[in-house]
């Protein structure tokens, strides 16, 4: 049996505005948007990880009651889900590309734990970890 992880989902606001920043801004491609009446079932790749998916998820029908879906949507608001990782061979260097494309970042490059990292926010509130992969992961 060949099993693996292939889809991660995040909650996102708006799905489109989140299509937006993730395919225009971080340069992510769309594997699957597809839809059932209201239900949107949107997935984003990076292109250099193609076995992998990001899911842009709106909390709600049929997963979620409206109560829930709105406490859901205050949580990532706040920045209270876990941060995602995205690794990159030069940190500063890719803060100084998506800080021109328009990403906000929370938090400038620092060298810290033998490597760089950075932080900031998907529209939704998402948090993530811009991280410079170690010299010797690199070589």
């Amino acid at each position: 049996m060949n099993q693996g992880i292939e889809v991660v989902g995040v909650y996102v606001r708006d799905q489109q505005e989140a299509l937006d920043f993730y395919v225009g801004k971080l340069g992510f491609v769309v594997h699957s948007d597809v839809g059932n009446g209201d239900y949107r079932w949107l997935t984003v790749q990076h292109p250099q990880q193609p076995g992998f998916q990001l899911g842009l998820f709106r909390p709600g029908p049929p997963v979620h009651d409206a109560a829930t879906a709105q406490a859901l949507n205050a949580l990532v608001a706040k920045g209270a889900m876990p941060p995602l990782v995205l690794t990159v061979d030069d940190c500063r260097a890719t803060h100084e590309r998506l800080s021109a494309a328009g990403v906000e970042f929370m938090q400038e490059p620092v060298e810290r734990y033998g490597t760089v990292d950075a932080g900031f926010r998907d529209p939704s509130g998402n948090g993530w970890k811009l991280i410079e992969r170690a010299a010797a992961a690199v070589a």
